[in-house]
């Protein structure tokens, strides 16, 4: 499965507002633990967009949902970094927000808190198949799968991109939100999916295997590529029911873990977008996660970001 080259990237998914603290060592319970504390943008999908086209990617679209307070916030900080945003201003839900905890004493290891306020309550009024005008990939947030409207919006998307012959992506999310969903029923509302990219954690929970590159293969039998983020294990390519290839880690001085998954998949789908076959790209997002993880936040460097983007 290579990328045909051109075509836009668009990316449905979440937005929302991090509060990151940065403590060291345990967390001193009923009283106080310094730390350093950053208000940045945030949110998966939004920060696959950043870095997809902090990659290259000339034409990156992202649709989410937020709320009144932060709208214009988040659409000038998405603009910066080159993505064209299609927001839905939710009138009676807040922007979703995320404290994460990152203990930069245990390889900058992070614990997020998270409220999703207005980012799940997209839904399929928020979808038009026009979106897909002009686009070469469609890449899904797993955290689209977690509430009723937006798993409709997965639903429908789904099968709007099967119909116009766009592969489609997506990202499990998050270990806790799966385990409550069910992992029956994840795989079954991912079907019609071409590539997914789950960590190794989730790899294992998707498939009760606890080695990841079984797990990988096992998956790969459900969908057509996977490719698992091992971190500084690097990443692992399956197709067909077997492990293709293991691209190594770039070596990294880990500051903040939060979004060095999103960095892996903008990165990634960036290269498919342009051509490149899956190891490749895997080798990508493995240089881009390596980077993610050296900063604070989950997006790019604002002074990489490509400006405002067109139109």
């Amino acid at each position: 499965m290579t990328g045909a080259s051109g075509g836009a990237l668009l990316v449905v998914g979440d937005v929302v507002t991090d509060v990151v603290a940065r403590h060291r060592g345990p967390l001193a319970v009923g009283t106080d633990t310094a730390a350093s504390v950053r208000r940045l943008p945030g949110g998966a999908g939004a920060n696959v967009a950043c870095w997809a086209a902090h990659e290259g990617c000339g034409d990156v679209r992202l649709l989410g949902r937020v709320g009144t307070d932060a709208s214009a916030w988040h659409e000038r900080e998405l603009a910066a970094c080159g993505v064209r945003p299609l927001l839905v201003v939710d009138p009676a839900a807040p922007t979703g927000t995320v404290i994460c905890l990152v203990d930069t004493a245990d390889s900058a290891e992070r614990t997020f808190l998270t409220d999703s306020g207005a980012s799940l309550r997209i839904g399929p009024d928020d979808w038009s198949d026009a979106l897909l005008d002009g686009v070469g990939r469609l890449h899904l947030s797993g955290y689209l799968l977690f509430s009723e409207p937006s798993r409709t919006l997965v639903s429908v998307a789904l099968s709007a991109a099967r119909a116009r012959g766009v592969p489609v992506s997506l990202d499990p999310a998050s270990t806790g939100f799966l385990t409550a969903l069910g992992v029956d029923r994840f795989l079954g509302l991912v079907e019609g999916v071409d590539v997914l990219l789950p960590s190794r954690d989730e790899a294992c929970l998707l498939t009760g295997l606890p080695d990841a590159a079984d797990a990988a293969a096992k998956l790969s039998r459900h969908v057509p590529l996977v490719i698992v983020k091992q971190g500084a294990q690097g990443a692992l390519v399956a197709r067909s029911g077997a492990v293709r290839a293991r691209v190594a880690a770039v070596t990294a001085s880990p500051r903040d873990s939060t979004g060095a998954g999103d960095a892996f998949t903008g990165a990634f789908l960036a290269a498919l977008l342009a051509g490149a076959e899956p190891r490749e790209a895997a080798a990508a997002g493995c240089r881009a996660g390596a980077r993610a993880v050296e900063r604070v936040g989950g997006r790019p460097p604002r002074a990489a970001c490509r400006g405002p983007a067109d139109g």
